[in-house]
């Protein structure tokens, strides 16, 4: 997530106040994502360091007010325009879980399987009915849309990942299920070696 280009977006529509730049950011994400007045102020610190925001004077409460430059303009085009990288995904917790589980001693991966699709639906449950509730609380304003838009992005994340943890329990029962119909290999030779002398092997009968 950019912090960084997300507080450039909310400056492009006028100068703001650190507060009021977490508030808008947090409205916008419905708080799915929220922020610490620090991560704020540091932010903006190093983008009036990069020459993309600059401090002005202060509002009628005493608030100091930061505004984007034309440098921060273009960045932030520059952002909108450029796809989102996916050829380095972020490391994901629950993939890696898994990926250790198989053939940990001790551990039941379908245990954990089942306990995390229960967690994701339950979650997928939540979002679901969060959307719903935005829907009925009358006519959307741009807040609204993004928050929607950010609660769909959810559902379908955790819909994605109840459906991976589906296909992840059906290659383990069909690994069991292999492993169980495989013969077991005699004692001291490989499973691929016949057990069992060919013709040319026998030894012939004496007439």
């Amino acid at each position: 997530m950019s912090i960084r280009h997300g507080l450039l977006a909310l400056l492009e529509g006028g100068p703001r106040y650190g507060s009021r730049l977490r508030s808008e950011f947090e409205s916008r994400t419905g708080s799915t994502w929220p922020l610490n007045i620090g991560q704020v102020y540091t932010t903006l610190s190093r983008l009036e360091r990069d020459g993309m925001v600059t401090q002005e004077e202060v509002d009628e409460a005493g608030h100091d007010l930061y505004a984007i430059t034309e440098e921060g303009r273009a960045e932030l085009r520059t952002w909108f325009g450029t796809p989102v990288d996916r050829s380095r995904p972020p490391r994901d917790e629950l993939a890696i879980k898994l990926a250790m589980a198989v053939g940990a001693p001790g551990v039941d991966i379908r245990d954990i399987i089942q306990s995390q699709r229960h967690h994701t639906l339950k979650a997928m449950q939540d979002y679901t009915r969060l959307k719903a509730q935005a829907l009925t609380d009358g006519p959307a304003g741009r807040a609204e849309v993004a928050w929607l838009l950010v609660l769909e992005q959810l559902i379908f994340q955790a819909e994605a990942e109840a459906r991976w943890l589906n296909h992840c329990e059906m290659r383990l029962v069909r690994l069991a299920e292999d492993a169980e119909a495989e013969p077991p290999a005699a004692e001291g030779l490989p499973p691929t070696i016949s057990t069992v002398p060919s013709a040319a092997d026998r030894p012939h009968a004496r007439n």
